[in-house]
């Protein structure tokens, strides 16, 4: 395997620049799409390496279930300072798959709690809660309840009957989309590796932008959608929950509302060679691209190293 196996552990650094770039040069719904799914072949290729370490670590551990030929010198020399590596990665996975299950009990919890905020409320597409603060945000749905917006009275209002369409036209733009699975998937990602963690924030502004789009879109007027997005913010309350899609999140409002003001963005997917949005695209495919390539071509020569070590 060589440094190969490592590779996988640092190309994430590769995404950087087209996190920071996409949001501006690309249409938001390119961009999201574009950054979720580079983070999850990133993230799923460094813990692949990072199994691989644990395995040449734990083969070294005494006691260990593992073949004892998967200790032996031919198989540790596959493996660049293999003592030091190998016992590293053992807490360094372990500390991963640890973040990443909290990170799903917590989104499982936070479901859970909104469909028992919602009982005995009407189920329709539409959940309004007689609650003076004002809040909105998108609820998805399972295979027992609807995917449902809900928006309590006190945000209703606060907005004026055109501004209230579009706070619908964002919220269902959210479910549309589902937005809550690309959300999950950027956070998983930035828990299997520290680096990818400007991916999640740029997927987090990217759902939100997307949305605001086709809001704009839906309701013809980019400035009233402005407007709604930016008075929500004002009167917006942190709401019943947290980590739920919010029509105002917090930080991210100044920037999606002078989007909106803005002209409406491209969509056009093909950018010139030249353009610094299509450097940063390009070198994040060829980081991911490189990642899939070590990690694979790490794990098929360790496969093929344990199975000659392991007696018949």
């Amino acid at each position: 395997m060589g440094l190969f196996v490592l590779l996988p552990l640092v190309l994430p650094l590769t995404s950087w620049p087209v996190a920071r770039l996409a949001e501006r040069r690309l249409h938001p719904r390119t961009a999201t799409l574009l950054l979720a799914a580079v983070g999850a072949v990133l993230a799923a290729c460094s813990t692949l390496c990072l199994g691989l370490l644990v395995v040449v670590g734990t083969a070294q551990l005494p006691g260990n279930p593992l073949p004892d030929g998967w200790s032996d010198p031919e198989v540790r020399q596959a493996v660049p300072y293999d003592e030091v590596l190998g016992q590293v990665s053992i807490p360094a996975l372990a500390a991963l798959l640890a973040t990443c299950g909290a990170t799903l009990v917590r989104h499982r919890r936070v479901h859970r709690r909104a469909l028992l905020a919602l009982e005995g409320v009407r189920n329709t597409s539409v959940a309004v809660l007689p609650d003076k603060a004002p809040y909105a945000f998108a609820l998805p749905g399972t295979r027992r309840s609807r995917k449902r917006i809900v928006v309590s009275t006190g945000m209703l209002d606060a907005l004026e009957p055109a501004e209230r369409r579009a706070l619908f036209a964002h919220e269902r733009a959210h479910l549309a989309a589902r937005h809550h699975r690309l959300l999950l998937l950027a956070r998983l990602s930035a828990n299997a590796h520290p680096f990818l963690r400007p991916l999640r924030t740029a997927v987090e502004f990217g759902v939100e932008r997307w949305a605001d789009e086709e809001a704009a879109h839906s309701v013809g007027d980019r400035r009233l959608t402005a407007r709604a997005v930016g008075k929500a913010a004002l009167i917006a309350a942190s709401g019943p929950l947290s980590g739920v899609l919010a029509f105002a999140a917090a930080g991210q409002v100044p920037r999606r509302v002078q989007a909106l003001l803005a002209p409406a963005p491209t969509t056009r997917l093909w950018r010139p060679p030249v353009t610094a949005s299509a450097f940063a695209t390009w070198l994040a495919a060829a980081g991911a691209a490189a990642s899939a390539l070590s990690s694979a071509n790490a794990a098929i020569t360790l496969a093929l190293i344990l199975q000659a070590a392991t007696p018949l």
